[in-house]
């Protein structure tokens, strides 16, 4: 019947229908007022930021990515209901109402696995024993029956089936936790100093900050659906490192000296645009903040974010890449404008330089502020345990410690408050359940995200093949007596941070036939660094098939042992004075890899 009408009565037909819709909408009062009532309004309410940042996008001729048409077409947190009805009833999610699902922190992962991941928010990193246990309880009544700690030092759980995802999340709210936020374009789990409040050389106690932080986030909805997802992190400047520098926004406590333009004392550097993924590392501004005035200028960062990231392509939808096109200046600029004001800087002549860290000290044991107690690090091979760890690992905290499971960036946690009486017992009932306070090797420092096992994008098993790695290293290198950081991710969204490894290995598809046939493997890279010795690692081979990854690392370590000035030289110490090209060929030496060639 369309097409019984012309082009200008069609035209007529949608207006009408127009007015109609815009009429229920407000109750009547669009009809019947004149030209005015035909002018859109402008949007109003927490969302309106976002949705006038679209509308430009598309004013200038841009064409909104998928993920921002399902945002506009139904908010995530509006769609809630719809949602728990669908998952109650077992079903499947669209590819929309998967990434809806994940504002409230429910990831479903098939085809690796048909079910909801669900990753959970702990600012800090810091849950209480009786809410670790819970979690455990959770995993088995709805999930597989074992969490993972994530690179963002918080828990997620797997397998949980449509029907669970709901009753899954009204778990964690009796325990006082939630989820949301925790996944799509939303500010992740807050980062902070792993042993915060504890570490007597630390300049200042990130607790409190990240426990605001993270409530200024989850009170405000115009926070949530930015053009991508965004990390936050803040180190307190003491022993263990929070690395702050792989974050969108890094906070780093620092001592003014003398003879500034502020206030001799401890103050926030600024450091900015962090994506290790991308080989970028946060640049610090300049800029100095009181402690009390983080939350504020985060915030500030952020709205210029929101206005100003791409919505068109996901690939550089970043704040990193807002920042590589306007620079910094510009961009500190639009914040200043937002706060009203201009912000304090200093130069980095006039900052005391950053304290070593101990890059190992989130394993084994050490000594607190707190004269007589000690806290203890767990090591957790790849962050995976079971829900009958996890309750063993609870009462340890309740009966040896302060009650406290601190979860760490290196996929491991910490037992706090451990009286000098109670260490030995902490460390008999650790290794009782199957686990390790021992910081040497291989295993303290493996780091390996999801990998292919559960989730799309990874190209390779990276768990599995880090396990396979360690059994193979403890066999052939018997002599490595200093912990050395391996680090596997399975795709460029790198979870598992390989660029900062001392040895990175990142998932590829590994061609072995003139068919195009492929197995899974990784190309490797060495030398990166954090904190004091910040870095991007070098890639040193290309395409190297899983089955031999194995060999490959142990050929690296020997080539290390073998020419390192001593103990005291650390693997990337080693790799910075050497070169990774000349350890690359070291390694190519080596019995290992000359009898494969």
């Amino acid at each position: 019947m369309a097409d019984d009408f012309n082009a200008e009565q069609k035209r007529y037909l949608e207006g009408f229908a127009s007015g109609i819709a815009a009429a229920r909408m407000t109750g009547g009062l669009a009809l019947g007022q004149g030209a005015a009532a035909s002018a859109p309004a402008d949007p109003t309410g927490p969302d309106a930021i976002h949705i006038k940042a679209q509308d430009r996008t598309v004013k200038a001729g841009g064409k909104l990515c998928e993920q921002e048409k399902w945002k506009r077409a139904e908010n995530p947190f509006d769609g809630h209901n719809r949602l728990k009805a669908d998952a109650a009833a077992g079903k499947q999610p669209k590819p929309e109402d998967n990434f809806r699902w994940r504002y409230h922190g429910m990831f479903w992962v098939a085809p690796n696995q048909v079910s909801y991941m669900c990753r959970i928010r702990v600012p800090n990193g810091i849950l209480q024993h009786w809410q670790f246990a819970g979690i455990a309880d959770l995993a088995d009544a709805h999930g597989g029956g074992y969490s993972h700690v994530t690179t963002r030092a918080g828990l997620q759980v797997r397998e949980i089936n449509p029907e669970h995802a709901q009753p899954f999340l009204d778990g964690l709210t009796d325990l006082g936790l939630t989820a949301q936020g925790a996944g799509a374009d939303n500010i992740r789990n807050v980062t902070g100093s792993p042993a915060a409040g504890i570490d007597a050389r630390e300049l200042l106690d990130t607790r409190p900050l990240t426990k605001a932080w993270h409530n200024w986030i989850l009170n405000d909805r115009s926070l949530y659906g930015l053009p991508r997802k965004f990390n936050v992190s803040f180190d307190g400047g003491g022993v263990t490192p929070a690395l702050e520098e792989t974050n969108d926004i890094g906070f780093q406590a620092i001592e003014v000296l003398e003879g500034a333009a502020v206030a001799p004392g401890v103050w926030m550097r600024l450091v900015l645009g962090g994506i290790s993924g991308h080989r970028d590392l946060a640049r610090d501004t300049g800029i100095v903040l009181k402690p009390e005035d983080c939350n504020r200028v985060a915030d500030a960062i952020i709205r210029v974010f929101i206005e100003n990231g791409d919505r068109t392509n996901r690939n550089k939808s970043r704040m990193k890449y807002v920042l590589d096109a306007w620079g910094f200046d510009k961009y500190l600029a639009a914040v200043e404008e937002k706060l009203g004001r201009k912000l304090d800087r200093v130069d980095a002549a006039h900052v005391a330089p950053r304290r070593p860290t101990d890059r190992f000290s989130h394993v084994g044991v050490h000594a607190q502020a707190q004269p007589g107690l000690n806290w203890v690090g767990v090591v957790l091979p790849v962050g995976k345990m079971t829900t009958d760890q996890m309750r063993g690992l609870a009462k340890v905290a309740a009966e040896c410690g302060d009650g406290q499971i601190r979860m760490t960036v290196w996929q491991n946690f910490i037992f706090s408050g451990v009286p000098d009486a109670k260490v030995a017992e902490v460390e008999a009932r650790v290794e009782a359940l199957g686990l390790s306070t021992k910081a040497a090797g291989i295993r303290s420092g493996l780091v390996a995200c999801t990998g292919a096992r559960g989730c799309k994008f990874a190209a390779s098993d990276t768990k599995g093949h880090a396990m396979i790695i360690a059994d193979h290293v403890e066999r052939t290198v018997p002599a490595l007596d200093v912990p050395v950081n391996v680090h596997l991710t399975g795709c460029h969204h790198s979870c598992a941070q390989h660029y900062i490894g001392d040895i990175g290995l990142i998932g590829a598809k590994v061609v072995v036939s003139e068919e195009g046939d492929t197995v899974e493997g990784y190309d490797v890279v060495v030398g990166g660094g954090f904190a004091e010795n910040p870095k991007i690692g070098t890639e040193i081979w290309k395409a190297v098939k899983a089955e031999d990854a194995p060999a490959r690392v142990e050929a690296l370590l020997n080539a290390y042992l073998a020419r390192r000035q001593g103990p005291e030289e650390s693997f990337q110490a080693f790799t910075a004075r050497t070169g990774p090209e000349a350890l690359r060929d070291a390694a190519e030496e080596q019995p290992a890899l000359k009898a494969a060639a």
